[in-house]
């Protein structure tokens, strides 16, 4: 009988613990934090997904799902189940939102391990507090919330992959798509589009007088009553009435005094909407590289021991922050600006109807004592600055309200009342900090005398000005966001890819930072508006996202909401696909072939061009540049529709217009359009024949010159005033400085310089 072979020692012995992020950038900071007795391993996001080919669930068996491994994550899965299998523990610490709980449920799918062994862990910041406290104070993987997210997929996946064929049949184009709620993105901007195009400037004029104290103290007041009503001046007529009656009349006098301090109160720390609004607005940021950068703050930053994160989770609607943020936030303001900026009781903020016990925090430094110059050397410029935003943002956030004075004064003039006002801050508070306001600062830069009650008056001069209607702007980013979130559509999570997806689609398009719908942006969202009404109405689409909530708050049934939606869907998809007409998008240009107009194509590998709508008896194809705003109709703006420019071909009049593609003007003689280039109403000093105009250089960088080019050459890189340098004679020029814009000579040798003119009342040049 054969000895029995020893048995063999076994080689894989119990490992470190293992950690699973979703981002392999978080791994330095966690494992800074940890040590190391733990390995930290990324998942790179989802690991599974609903199948490409099929819809992947099972309508007739409640909607059971079936997923499959992405193709390119099979190598991820396979290292994350031998690293599993050789730890003491596994610990799932993706993202604490919906798709986070999501991808924490599918990585636990997929290891082949016990189940004791495996915990849920989640954290807002990546601090040391935060992180160790998560891997002490493991829990289940939350069910609900798993749910809530598959729905979402479930729903957005039978709405594409039943709209986009029909999208495909009815337009020839199978790049096409269709969502749940990038289609209504899509329709906001085309309505916004619709009510730009469809309005109608009215006219009115606003009167304003400069006066004098006794004492000779100048100042400007604004006429605001007649009668003790609130004045409306509809046209010239009426306007030239009032100015002879004010210009007639004497007796000026200060009728009404009213003094009234008030309390400004500091608002909330950032959430995702409005951390993407503010850092639009004050940075000049898109909302995917607000996304990007924050992200990188929040997984972490190499500073001089090594990387940290900077900040709390960014993909939140919570404005609520923990008691040690506030305690931190405390110490810092009493140590660095004393007492008085720091309120009586802490300042406490709540979003609508939010649990107090929500997990999720606001937007917030992760270590309020790092100020953002003292960790500026670690940073890119984005980064610092975008932080910078963050930090102050939050630390006014806790700081004492500030007090500002304000005057107003009414002046009588027989039956006409005026207005002046100014303020001034009396204590800064959290204005030291941050402001939300546009302007810089919170001091008024109406510059009006001491004036009192009976004050006798001197009109110095009557200042009619006529004014024009302005419609709505066309959504930037930021303003999207805004609406979206006022609508209730979409979330914190989705913001940045809802309105990426638009623009990569060729949906809109994005002009001097606003949005506008292209044809054929404005062709889908018709054609699903007309078919899928319901699907394409913001408040249905808004109460399904609060249906997705119901379910993550245990109050709902997911796969009850899929049916509901289900049985009223398919009807409609079904009717749907009995039309199979095709549609084509004809445009404004004609062939130069054969004269029948041009029709907006999609090639198979998806670049769109312009063909012939006589094909196949004419092949005439011609590029998108083609569709330029001379070649579309135009609009009327809200400029007076009868330019002073005279056309350079015939010598009509102009009419100013608007095209999808911008400004242009055409001649109301032989219909000659051209893009429209600013005048500044400035003659040409060279040529002396023609007017500066707003030009764009190749680059996009906008400069002035003759509009007589090329037989006149004469440039400038700032807009001429009008007026001549009273040193050497050359063109006067404004200039943009951090304060306001500076008139200054156009003769680099001559350094004439006249005062500053405030931004408030001269419009700033971005490019200067």
């Amino acid at each position: 009988m054969a000895e029995k072979a020893p048995a063999k020692e076994k080689t894989a012995k119990k490992e470190k613990a293992l950690l699973i992020v979703e981002s392999p950038a978080k791994s330095k900071t966690i494992k800074k934090i940890l040590g190391d007795s733990y390995q930290i391993e990324a998942s790179y996001g989802h690991v599974r997904n609903l199948p490409t080919n099929t819809l992947g669930f099972d309508v007739n068996n409640n909607f059971k799902p079936t997923f499959e491994i992405i193709p390119e994550k099979k190598a991820v899965v396979k290292k994350l189940n031998d690293l599993a299998k050789r730890a003491d523990k596994v610990y799932l610490a993706s993202d604490p939102d919906r798709e986070g709980e999501a991808i924490a449920w599918h990585v636990r799918q997929l290891l082949d391990v016990p189940e004791d062994k495996i915990f849920r862990i989640e954290f807002n910041e990546i601090t040391p507090k935060a992180v160790k406290h998560a891997v002490e104070n493991y829990r289940a993987i939350n069910m609900d919330m798993v749910q809530a997210q598959q729905t979402r997929q479930i729903l957005d996946k039978l709405v594409g992959y039943k709209l986009s064929p029909i999208l495909w049949q009815k337009l020839g184009n199978r790049h096409l798509s269709a969502g749940r709620v990038q289609s209504v993105a899509l329709r906001m901007i085309c309505e916004r589009e619709e009510e730009i195009e469809a309005f109608v400037p009215v006219e009115y004029w606003t009167i304003a007088a400069d006066l004098a104290k006794e004492t000779g103290e100048l100042f400007s007041a604004e006429l605001t009553k007649h009668k003790d009503k609130k004045i409306e001046i509809p046209n010239k007529e009426a306007a030239d009435k009032i100015v002879e009656y004010l210009t007639n009349y004497q007796g000026y006098e200060v009728s009404k005094v009213t003094n009234k301090e008030t309390k400004r109160k500091p608002t909330a720390p950032f959430i995702t909407s409005t951390l993407q609004r503010e850092a639009s607005s004050k940075l000049g940021y898109g909302v995917q590289k607000t996304m990007q950068i924050a992200q990188k703050l929040y997984e972490g930053i190499e500073l001089e021991n090594g990387s940290v994160g900077l900040i709390t989770y960014m993909r939140t609607d919570s404005v609520r922050i923990s008691d040690d943020a506030q305690a931190a936030a405390k110490d810092y303001i009493l140590n660095n600006y004393g007492e008085k900026y720091y309120p009586e009781t802490p300042n406490i903020y709540v979003k609508g109807k939010q649990n107090v016990q929500d997990a999720h925090e606001a937007i917030r430094p992760s270590y309020p004592e790092r100020t953002p110059d003292s960790i500026k050397q670690y940073l890119s410029n984005e980064q610092y600055r975008l932080y910078k935003l963050i930090w102050n943002k939050f630390m006014s956030s806790q700081m004492s309200n500030a007090v500002v004075a304000n005057k107003a004064v009414e002046i009588s003039a027989g039956d006409y009342t005026l207005r002046t006002s100014t303020s001034k801050i009396m204590f800064d508070g959290f204005l030291k900090l941050y402001n939300d306001a546009e302007e810089e600062d919170g001091d008024s830069k109406n510059k009006m005398p001491d004036l009192n009650k009976g004050d006798k008056l001197t009109l110095k001069k009557v200042n009619p000005k006529q004014h024009f209607t302005q419609p709505p702007p066309r959504y930037s980013e930021a303003t999207l966001v805004k609406a979206l979130e006022e609508h209730g559509i979409g979330r914190p999570s989705t913001y940045a890819s809802i309105i990426t997806k638009i623009q990569t689609r060729g949906y809109v398009e994005k002009l001097e930072k606003a949005l506008a719908p292209t044809l054929l942006g404005r062709t889908v969202c018709k054609q699903l508006v007309q078919q899928f009404t319901e699907v394409m109405d913001y408040k249905f689409t808004a109460g399904m996202e609060t249906k997705l909530d119901k379910i993550a708050e245990k109050k709902a049934i997911w796969n009850k909401v899929l049916q509901e939606f289900y049985d009223g869907f398919m009807p409609v998809v079904a009717e749907a696909q009995k039309d199979t007409g095709r549609i084509t998008i004809e445009t404004k240009v004609t062939c130069p072939n054969c004269g029948r107009p041009m029709a907006l194509r999609t090639s198979r590998f998806g670049q769109q061009f312009l063909g012939c709508t006589g094909y196949p008896e004419c092949k005439t194809i011609l590029s998108l540049n083609a569709m330029t705003e001379m070649e579309t109709q135009g609009q009327p703006t809200t400029e007076p529709a009868t330019l002073e420019q005279k056309c350079e071909k015939c010598g009509g009049s102009l009419i100013l217009k608007t095209g999808p593609y911008g400004k242009y003007t055409e001649c109301t003689e032989c219909k000659d359009r051209k893009p429209y280039r600013k005048s500044t109403g400035v003659k040409c000093p060279k040529c002396g024949e023609g007017e500066i105009i707003e030009k764009k250089s190749k680059r996009g960088l906008v400069f002035y010159g003759c509009n007589k080019y090329p037989n006149c050459d004469f440039t400038l890189w700032n807009e001429p005033t009008g007026d001549v340098c009273p040193d050497c004679g050359s063109l006067l020029v404004k200039k943009a400085s951090k304060k306001g814009t500076i008139i200054s000579c156009s003769n680099k040798e001559c350094h004439h310089k006249q005062e500053l003119i405030p931004f408030e009342t001269e419009e700033g040049n971005e490019d200067a």
